[in-house]
């Protein structure tokens, strides 16, 4: 008798335990390497609280387009905006996350993190080839009483189609007129010198193996591996460390409204605390969802981490959207985002 109920228990607890396992919504992502780091905080403590988990894979922005594009993702990431003809033929919607910076780093001896004072235009001119040392006088001349090894200096740069190499680029297109008629801007381009790491997982990696070497990293990435981050020169001629109060000054004046999918760019604003190159990074869904209740859980997830996410953001030096503007991202979800039947998803 007492077997007899113990194994009917059992059993129960077994049956709800699947049940459980059943309701728990299974999402997952693929995309961006820039905000990696926020994604599987908040990933984690979603999990804990709900039970839902949500698995997303840092494998650059143009995959996470193409992924999601594939419908081999329930959701896509980009660095890199989708411009709204391509979002109106794949039949995506694009909306904010976060929004971060995008640091220079170096692996120089006796350069500590926030030492060295880069310009946009002397940056440019490495990543040119054309600044080919340390102890150059264009980067002697911004850093007096600093001591710079004669060693020749070592490029690193992404080497997958990247959002975060889209928004450097752009940076430098903006600062160096060199830079964009030689090179320009894009998820990938065809650098004039360097080596290429995968992921801002690779270029950290890479520039903390390599002596007299510089690359360019969300700043979560520069801190989590202890690298030396540079200080850079902004519109206004200041020259300013990274910081989240220095991404929040850059965003402040963003045209969400005026810009397509809400694809702001937010590199070289105005402004004196500013750092000039900032960032939104975008979460790709499809319009159209087969999957009704899968695709409320993936705008679920995002909502919960608009709401509660903010202190996890600001802890790895991101920048929390505004609350007006995750307003305006929730209008977007109830606006165009349909079940199959067309009734909206987000209510």
């Amino acid at each position: 008798m007492f077997n007899r109920i113990l194994v009917q228990c059992s059993t129960g607890l077994a049956m709800a335990a699947v049940a459980a396992t059943v309701s728990a919504a299974d999402l997952t992502g693929a995309g961006a390497s820039f905000p990696y780091p926020i994604y599987a905080k908040w990933a984690s403590q979603y999990h804990a609280e709900t039970g839902h988990r949500v698995n997303y894979q840092s494998i650059g922005s143009g995959g996470g387009q193409q992924q999601i594009i594939a419908k081999t993702v329930d959701f896509g990431a980009t660095d890199d905006p989708m411009k709204p003809e391509a979002l109106t033929e794949n039949g995506l919607v694009q909306f904010p996350a976060v929004i971060g910076g995008t640091v220079p780093v170096v692996n120089v001896e006796g350069v500590a993190p926030g030492q060295l004072k880069l310009t946009g235009a002397v940056l440019a001119d490495i990543f040119l080839g054309k600044i080919k040392k340390w102890d150059d006088p264009a980067i002697a001349r911004l850093n007096a009483g600093l001591t710079l090894p004669s060693k020749s200096i070592v490029v690193v740069h992404r080497s997958d189609g990247s959002g975060t190499t889209f928004g450097w680029t752009n940076y430098l297109s903006q600062v160096s007129p060199e830079w964009q008629d030689k090179v320009g801007q894009g998820k990938a381009v065809k650098w004039p010198t360097g080596q290429g790491g995968k992921g801002n997982e690779g270029v950290a990696a890479y520039v903390r193996q390599l002596v007299n070497s510089i690359g360019y990293v969300e700043y979560a990435y520069a801190k989590q591996n202890k690298l030396a981050w540079t200080q850079l020169q902004n519109r206004d001629g200041q020259f300013v460390q990274p910081s989240q109060p220095a991404f929040a000054a850059a965003a402040a004046n963003a045209d969400w409204d005026g810009a397509p999918g809400m694809g702001v760019i937010l590199n070289n604003e105005p402004g004196a605390e500013s750092w000039p190159v900032t960032a939104a990074t975008f979460i790709l869904v499809h319009g159209r969802q087969e999957d009704a209740a899968k695709a409320h859980e993936i705008l679920a997830f995002f909502d919960w981490a608009y709401r509660k996410g903010a202190d996890m953001a600001r802890d790895l030096d991101y920048v929390p959207l505004p609350d007006e503007v995750t307003a305006k991202v929730r209008g977007v979800w109830a606006a165009d985002i349909k079940a199959a039947d067309g009734a909206p998803v987000w209510k």
